[in-house]
């Protein structure tokens, strides 16, 4: 398990600096939060298609090293390209290259976590989820806060040659992968098309893994606009664009400590009701940050905040795994994570445009509220099939 960990972090780590290093690209070389909206958005907006595809045929095949790897190669290759491009080609060039990073995109998350259930017992699965959302959180405490420090120290395209190099190292991890063989054997398939709605249908018709589902989609629509709304933030608190990485490391410390602290409450209780209680945790926890006056209380409320919304990604994990079977797995797990990234984009394209409108402050307390809405809409799902029934 040390080598998936070492794959996955390393592969998580270059991802998260994308996002936030796009941002400070594009910010950096145009002065258009528009267009850092547009390019975040272009870059995870192509996983909602691509996510149910991909997720088809990794229960079919024995070649998930091989996509792994292709994945990491096409980013690194992708963001050395928008060195030369941003600021200095047509401004759809930019948005068109992060296209191209974005299609294999739900590899990271979802490909990778839907070879737990293969590689784990099924008694052991629990404490694998809670290490699994650590990797994630190490992930977005390390990818925000290298970004913002080599930018700030060097220069923004210096955190994208790092971005790339990260890449190269994740394709030597991924290699030491264990061959895994496919989910569904040849016997037992159905026609390609079929397989990818009855993914689908599956997520739609489970009414608890609908429920996480939805809270989890809407979560990362605020993230989204958090992802624009944080660095023009950091102007009215006296600090450089660059600092908000650092709050999003506050943030992931405090959530990766109860991630893993707690990780074990899916046990107890059930997974789809952790993870509502939670996002809407995380909403009132962050409906204090605009009442920060200075960037060292926004971070200490960050990392406080974190504490409350740790336990959601384990308990993710574990509605995907308990609701779902073995071969549906590469499936859900693939689907579920690009509509999250698919609601990320809309958000980070929805925040480009409106922040600078209504200003950071509102948009904090928009977020906030936003997500204690994504849990009360989770919830009514399972009330409706509940009436349904």
């Amino acid at each position: 398990m040390a080598a998936y960990y070492l794959a996955a972090t390393l592969a998580r780590v270059g991802d998260e600096m994308v996002a936030f290093t796009l941002v400070l690209l594009v910010l950096d070389r145009t002065d258009s939060p528009a267009l850092a909206g547009i390019t975040g958005a272009a870059y995870a907006l192509p996983a909602v298609i691509t996510g149910p595809l991909l997720g088809t045929w990794l229960d079919r095949t024995a070649y998930r090293r091989t996509a792994l790897g292709l994945n990491q190669a096409l980013l690194g290759a992708v963001m050395l390209s928008l060195l030369f491009a941003t600021g200095h080609a047509p401004d759809w060039v930019t948005p068109a290259l992060a296209s191209l990073a974005g299609l294999t995109l739900p590899m990271v998350s979802g490909g990778f976590t839907s070879m737990l259930p293969t590689l784990v017992p099924p008694d052991r699965l629990a404490k694998a989820n809670s290490w699994e959302a650590a990797s994630f959180g190490a992930a977005t405490i390390t990818g925000p806060a290298a970004a913002a420090t080599i930018a700030a120290a060097a220069s923004v395209e210096a955190a994208v040659v790092v971005i790339a190099v990260t890449a190269t190292l994740s394709i030597v991890a991924i290699a030491g992968l264990p061959a895994l063989p496919a989910a569904v054997v040849a016997d037992d398939r159905e026609p390609f098309l079929a397989s990818v709605i009855g993914g689908l249908v599956h997520l739609v018709r489970t009414p608890p893994l609908r429920a996480s589902t939805i809270t989890s989609t809407l979560l990362m629509g605020s993230v989204g606009v958090l992802l624009i709304t944080l660095p023009l933030h950091m102007t009215t608190l006296g600090a450089p664009r660059s600092a908000a990485g650092y709050l999003w490391t506050a943030l992931e410390i405090g959530s990766v400590t109860t991630a893993v602290l707690l990780g074990r409450l899916q046990t107890r209780w059930r997974p789809e009701l952790i993870v509502m209680v939670a996002v809407a945790a995380y909403g009132l926890g962050m409906s204090t940050w605009p009442l920060a006056s200075t960037f060292p209380v926004l971070l200490l409320l960050a990392a406080a905040t974190g504490l409350l919304e740790g336990p959601m990604l384990p308990a993710m994990f574990a509605a995907r795994q308990q609701y779902s079977p073995v071969e549906l797995q590469g499936r859900v797990s693939t689907t579920a994570a690009s509509l999250r990234v698919g609601a990320a984009a809309l958000g980070q394209a929805a925040g480009g445009l409106l922040v600078p409108v209504v200003g950071t402050h509102t948009a904090l307390l928009a977020v906030a509220l936003s997500l204690v809405a994504a849990a009360g809409l989770g919830q009514l799902s399972t009330i409706r099939q509940a009436a349904h029934a």
